[in-house]
């Protein structure tokens, strides 16, 4: 194979050789995402219809459900539908569309929440000025501004990997897309580029990091005493983390 355009499908690795792990791992991947989908469309929905809930922190609340749902559409229903018939293979395509939506939900989640510790900075430590700097117009352009950065992000992230030239089979090591895998199969030096790409993609993300801990160690200075405060902020903060050791 000398090149991806040779390819017309890739194999994923199995989660278990055996048929009753493989059923196994499809029930409990089947319960786990309706889960998700029930707590997110009670969310969306609340969101949505409720007008005393038509606030910044519940848009962006809002926002951060739909992404959600997205990643997990992306990648868990070709998992389970291999379980549930043994099957391996996924075609070059589908597998550029999955990376494509994976990353652009992955991403634009996380801009979302950098823009959530802004909300929450904002409103304990400058309430008197939390209607002028998030009002209607700002909320719309910082949302606009991360579903944009994700997608622009993705789009690099995509069109560099799959124009790389294969020449290692098309075996991925790993349950769903990833880059990394893609990288494993293309020749040496010609995935330079990608290396570039994801060096700024991950320098992007750290600062995000730093801006989300600096917005609530002010937080915490300013709500000193207060539980409310860590009860409510722990989560949010708990979650980028989470994010970037993963």
């Amino acid at each position: 194979m000398s090149n991806g355009s040779s390819i017309t499908q890739c194999l994923l690795l199995p989660f278990a050789d055996t048929r009753e792990l493989q059923l196994c791992h499809f029930w409990l991947f089947l319960g786990i995402p309706l889960a998700v989908l029930l707590g997110n469309s009670l969310i969306i929905t609340s969101t949505a219809c409720d007008q005393h809930l038509h606030t910044p922190r519940y848009f962006f609340l809002l926002c951060l459900s739909l992404l959600h749902l997205g990643c997990i559409s992306t990648t868990v229903p070709k998992s389970m539908a291999n379980s549930l018939w043994d099957s391996r293979p996924i075609s070059y395509t589908a597998y550029a569309a999955q990376l494509f939506f994976f990353l652009f939900f992955l991403i634009a989640e996380f801009y979302f929440l950098t823009i959530v510790s802004y909300d929450h900075y904002v409103a304990i430590c400058k309430p008197l000025h939390y209607g002028s700097l998030l009002g209607s117009r700002a909320c719309v352009h910082m949302a606009a501004a991360a579903w944009g950065a994700g997608f622009l992000n993705a789009l690099l992230h995509k069109a560099n990997t799959f124009s790389l030239p294969l020449c290692r089979g098309n075996a991925v090591e790993q349950f769903f897309c990833e880059i990394p895998q893609i990288l494993k199969l293309s020749r040496s030096h010609s995935y330079l580029r990608e290396v570039g790409l994801f060096v700024i993609a991950v320098c992007v993300t750290f600062g995000c990091f730093v801006f989300i801990v600096g917005s609530y160690v002010q937080i915490f200075r300013a709500m000193q005493g207060c539980h409310k405060a860590f009860s409510t902020c722990l989560p949010h903060l708990a979650m980028p983390f989470l994010f970037g050791t993963n």
